[in-house]
Formats: C-alpha cells, sequence, structure tokens
C-alpha cells in the first residue's frame, strides 16, 4: 500500500512555486499562485490545490497564460479600480487591484475593482477571504469559459461562473464565506474524476444531446448542469454580467478553455465589491451578523457557510496535508 506523503502548508507553496517557476513563470506572477494553491489546500478544496499546478504550467509553456505579464492598474473613477491582466494570471492581477482597493474601500465605504484579460482565478473565496481579513464586505464575480446551457438549449453560453461573499468577523477573519458556482458542481471536479478514471454523478452534467450522463468524458463535451435549473442559469447570467461585461473582459462565450493548450489566452474577468459594514449599519453589523450565525449554530448539524473550509484550516495548520502520491509526481515532473 503506497503511503500518503504529508506536507506542510509552506512545503505546498515552495513546490507550486518552484514548478511555476521553472515552466517559466516569473517571481511576481508564481508567488501569489503558490500561495493560493496552499490556502486552497489548507482549506481542504483538493480539485483547486496542487492538482490545478500541472496545468498552470502546462498553460504557461503553451501561451495560454502569460507567466511574465506585468498587470497595469488604472483608476477611472475615485472609488473604481481598474486592472488589465494582460494575459497573465488573475493572482498578480487581483493583487495589485486589492493594494488600491482597501485603502479606497476604507475611505470611501465602498469601492469596485474590475479586472480584465486574465486567467483562472482558482478558488473565489479564497480572494474575497482576504478582504474580510481585513474588515470589508466582499462579493467577488469571475466568469469562467461557456460550460453551461440555458435551460431549453443545448448550447452553452455562460459559464460554471462562481460568486462568493466573505462577511468579516471582527477579529481578523471570516464569520460567513460563501463560495458557489452556477452549477451543481465546479467543472474542475469533472475534469478531477476524468483524470481518475471515476464516474460521475448524473445529476452533474449532461451530453451533447442534453441528457444526463456519468461519464466524465462525455460530460466535458456537453455541458455541466446548472444548479436549481433556471434558478442556476440566472445566477450565470448574473456573474457574467458582472465579471464580463462590467470589466470589459471576454464574453464566457467567446472565451478559450481553462483546460487543455488550445485557444489562447480566455482573457476572462473578475469583479469586487468591497464594503466598509461599519458604515452602512450605523455601526451595528458586528452585532446582527452574530446573532445570525448564532441562530444557525444553535441548531444541531447545521453548518454556517465557510466553517467546512476553516476546521479544514485549522487541521491543515497543525498536521499538514495529505497529498495525492500521482498529483506530486505531476507537480514534480516539472522541477
Amino acid at each position: 500500500m503506497t503511503e500518503v506523503p504529508i506536507m506542510t502548508l509552506d512545503e505546498i507553496e515552495d513546490l507550486a512555486y518552484r514548478a511555476l517557476v521553472a515552466a517559466g513563470t516569473s517571481d511576481a506572477n508564481a508567488r501569489p499562485v503558490a500561495r493560493a494553491t496552499a490556502a486552497t489546500e489548507a482549506d481542504g478544496i483538493v480539485s483547486h490545490g496542487l492538482a490545478y499546478v500541472p496545468i498552470y504550467c502546462e498553460h504557461v509553456r503553451c501561451g495560454k497564460v502569460d507567466g511574465l505579464a506585468q498587470p497595469s492598474l488604472s483608476r477611472p473613477a475615485p472609488s473604481v479600480v481598474a486592472v488589465d491582466a494582460v494575459t497573465g494570471f488573475a493572482h498578480a492581477a487581483i493583487d495589485l487591484g486589492f493594494e488600491a482597493l482597501i485603502p479606497t474601500a476604507r475611505d470611501q465605504g465602498v469601492a469596485a475593482l474590475a479586472v480584465r484579460n486574465s486567467y483562472n482565478c482558482g478558488v473565489l473565496g479564497y480572494h474575497t477571504w482576504r478582504l474580510a481579513v481585513e474588515g470589508l464586505l466582499a462579493i467577488g464575480f469571475t466568469n469562467a469559459p461557456a460550460s453551461i446551457a440555458p435551460v431549453g438549449g443545448r448550447r452553452a453560453v455562460v459559464g460554471t461562473n462562481p460568486f462568493s461573499l466573505a462577511a468579516p468577523d471582527g477579529a481578523g477573519g471570516a464569520a460567513v464565506l460563501i463560495d458557489q458556482s452556477a452549477s451543481v458542481i465546479a467543472k474542475s471536479e469533472i475534469m478531477k474524476h476524468a483524470r481518475e478514471g471515476l464516474l460521475i454523478p448524473p445529476e452533474w452534467a449532461l451530453d451533447p444531446d442534453g441528457h444526463p450522463t456519468t461519464d466524465p468524458e462525455i460530460a466535458l463535451k456537453g455541458s455541466m448542469a446548472p444548479s436549481g435549473g433556471y434558478k442556476g442559469v440566472g445566477v450565470a447570467l448574473m456573474v457574467e454580467i458582472m465579471a464580463a461585461a462590467m470589466t470589459g473582459a471576454t464574453l464566457s462565450v467567446n472565451a478559450s478553455p481553462f483546460s487543455g493548450t488550445m485557444g489562447g489566452p480566455p482573457k476572462t474577468g473578475q469583479f469586487f465589491l468591497a464594503v466598509d459594514p461599519g458604515v452602512t449599519s450605523g455601526g451595528l453589523f458586528a452585532e446582527r451578523l452574530a446573532v445570525l450565525v448564532e441562530e444557525m449554530r444553535e441548531q444541531k448539524g447545521v453548518r454556517v457557510p465557510g466553517d467546512g473550509r476553516r476546521a479544514a484550516r485549522r487541521r491543515a495548520e497543525r498536521k499538514g496535508v495529505a497529498v495525492d502520491p500521482a498529483t506530486l509526481e505531476k507537480v514534480n515532473g516539472w522541477l
């Protein structure tokens, strides 16, 4: 029986960083991606952690993402920050944007960040969580290559298009962290099942003819099942408007896939709103949120969104993270 390696979060970040640099990524771009990779593994989201690093590396090599890109920032309005990722990693572009977004939100009460021409930002909730740590309520949107067909149709028009809300707990963390896609499951989960040769539940995806399928390879040729039917499509459309139309990024239907090497840079977008909750609530935000969270936790078996990630992170900080040997081999293959 193969022993499962245990890695510390620092070791995970270092490994991801070295692989990205070996593939041709600059320090300025590799470091924020590696940091996010370690945080994602800590939160227990394996599909977006080290397993994605070989894909990132492959996309740097083939030119789907520019590993040497230098994002540029502009200020089109006093409370608006805009960043052009110039086909580079979203992480570096978001970092640059947050440097201006956070002080602007504190000064103005509310501020917006629009990122265009970027690449996969990984786990969206990681980014909104960072704003909550700064004491700001954060709402984030990101679009992805088209993979959801509108109800009644067969051709994908919008992506799985996640949205996230992170509410600060007043103690350097997030009391609530909502992070969900418009599909029943994230597309990366189907990609993971395809890599591992595993079947998927029939409610996850549809084949090219619009019928449920358990074959992940067929699912990747068809479309993702929207969560809640037409309601999921509505969520995807909302996110598309916020992350693509509002930022000037490429629409999902015109974006190249996040998987494979064909199609060039996807040039998708991210949009963030950061709000000082003390300003909007007259100082009552912390009290109201505490009551709301307590009302949920008083019921046996109920978890507040974000509790699972918080618990996983605490375990990871104490005990490290178990890493799939096959994933580790693929990442090491880039060194």
